[in-house]
């Protein structure tokens, strides 16, 4: 049988090598964000890397609720159903205190990281409660900063916290309609993000040193071993992070 995909944030880092990890291993990829041009890169790409791959290009602010529902409605009117959403859409602002987050840059991370979740997973489950067969799979995409926070970073560590809830209370909610929801945790993939990271960030300790990162083919095989599991099992939410970056108290 076909399988259906929906990846957020697929124009780059972690959405673009995840999408084409599955339009590589037969899934059709419906490709979501922002950028239409990195979209159709993304795009190009899995034509490239797969003979006969199926992508459908929907440029989306997963923070406008009406734009998420415009665009499941088109996934759902083209692709006919959903098996899959990696909900990886997200973002950050550079590091600062809490006083010196404006209520606007707040606003911005809390749409895409945490608004853009919901109405994403929101939409996901409207398509699978009602499709035949039921059912299908959600991974949210965490971060190390669902567990430990950077310093500077209480915008995209309190959304983080708030999107393992998101996990945590979907992963329940879906049980009688056979959706499986978790939530993959990455620490410094080497990708556009974390490019900063090389040339140092500050520490708990107050200093500021830079930070190994590791290949984004390990991220893709950690979230590939999540989206070939049957239905009848669930990974709630999986680590994986470069071997020597702090996380253990941030040391």
């Amino acid at each position: 049988m076909d399988k259906f995909a929906a990846v957020t944030g697929a124009g780059s880092g972690i959405g673009r090598a995840c999408a084409l990890a599955l339009a590589k291993d037969g899934w059709a990829v419906a490709l979501l964000g922002r950028r239409a041009e990195a979209l159709q890169a993304t795009a190009a790409q899995a034509t490239g890397a797969a003979a006969g791959a199926r992508t459908l290009v929907v440029p989306c602010d997963v923070g406008d609720d009406q734009a998420v529902a415009s665009a499941f409605a088109r996934i759902e009117r083209e692709f006919g159903r959903l098996d899959l959403l990696f909900n990886n859409a997200g973002m950050g602002l550079p590091p600062t205190t809490p006083d010196g987050v404006s209520a606007a840059d707040w606003k911005r991370v809390v749409d895409a990281n945490l608004n853009g979740s919901f109405y994403c997973l929101s939409q996901a489950f409207r398509i699978m409660k009602a499709q035949q067969p039921m059912g299908g799979r959600i991974i949210n995409n965490g971060s190390i900063s669902a567990y430990a926070p950077r310093p500077g970073s209480i915008a995209y560590t309190a959304t983080k916290h708030a999107v393992s809830g998101l996990t945590r209370t979907a992963a329940l909610d879906g049980r009688p309609f056979d959706i499986a929801v978790g939530q993959i945790d990455i620490g410094n993939a080497a990708s556009e993000m974390t490019e900063r990271m090389t040339a140092g960030v500050p520490q708990a300790d107050g200093s500021v040193r830079p930070e190994p990162r590791m290949d984004l083919a390990s991220v893709v095989e950690a979230f590939l071993t999540m989206a070939r599991m049957p239905l009848t099992s669930n990974m709630l939410f999986v680590n994986v992070m470069a071997t020597k970056m702090p996380f253990v108290g941030r040391g």
